[in-house]
């Protein structure tokens, strides 16, 4: 009876390992939550007139600045007839580039040469920091390359290069393009950076993803460690 016992519990071992070992793994590969790429066919339609000035995906901004940024871009809007939109994702899909993206949803969201004529379009994927400039023809004239160059490269990366401070750098852009598309001159890369409402020191969406992976992946690999242990024990209890 005993060797029986011992016979049946080897097989049990034996076929439960496998399974156990393939059940980790996978939980391991899923366990640790990557952000999700962003393709321009994701990207929500925008139709004729629609007021939508902010698409925040990557959820960088704060609720006070994001609205203070709409209310300037809508103000933009009924002045002049120029239209500036700002969008942020958090990472490009494989094979993207930030240029392309933004062409793509440019194109996307303005057809045609007409619907482009007085519409800017500024990305920033927050991965990376990658951004780009995409406008229509009738803004070029006032938003030249130079300019949009400057935007890119100086008044968006100053505040980032100090800490990722992503409503900073996305009110600095504003006022910039604000003044250049409204027919003012070009203030160019704010020298003081403005006072704004704090971003709260709360930790991020992705930051509390990234810590509760990292307990799960620690919780399955003490798992995988005391589980084949405790049945070995069992098997050698069984055995003696």
């Amino acid at each position: 009876m005993k060797q029986l016992l011992r016979q049946m519990w080897k097989k049990y071992i034996q076929r439960l390992m496998l399974p156990l070992a393939l059940m980790i793994l996978i939980t391991l590969s899923l366990a640790v939550p990557t952000a999700n790429a962003t393709g321009v066919y994701q990207m929500p339609n925008l139709n004729p007139g629609d007021h939508t000035w902010v698409i925040d995906q990557a959820e960088v901004l704060s609720r006070s600045n994001e609205g203070t940024l709409g209310r300037k871009l809508d103000n933009l809007a009924e002045a002049t007839g120029n239209e500036l939109r700002l969008v942020t994702i958090r990472r490009l899909d494989y094979g993207e580039t930030i240029e392309s993206f933004t062409k793509g949803l440019f194109e996307k969201w303005f057809p045609t040469p007409t619907a482009q004529a007085n519409q800017t379009l500024l990305v920033i994927d927050t991965l990376t920091n990658g951004s780009a400039i995409r406008s229509g023809d009738e803004v070029k004239s006032r938003l030249t390359d130079d300019i949009a160059n400057s935007v890119i490269s100086e008044t968006l990366l100053a505040p980032l290069r100090a800490g990722d401070k992503y409503n900073q750098a996305l009110l600095d852009v504003s006022n910039r393009l604000v003044a250049v598309l409204s027919g003012q001159a070009d203030p160019g890369p704010p020298q003081i950076a403005e006072t704004i409402k704090t971003e709260g020191t709360f930790k991020s969406s992705e930051e509390t993803e990234a810590s509760n992976a990292t307990i799960w992946v620690i919780g399955l690999l003490v798992a995988a460690t005391v589980i084949p242990m405790a049945t070995y024990y069992l098997y050698q209890i069984l055995q003696s």
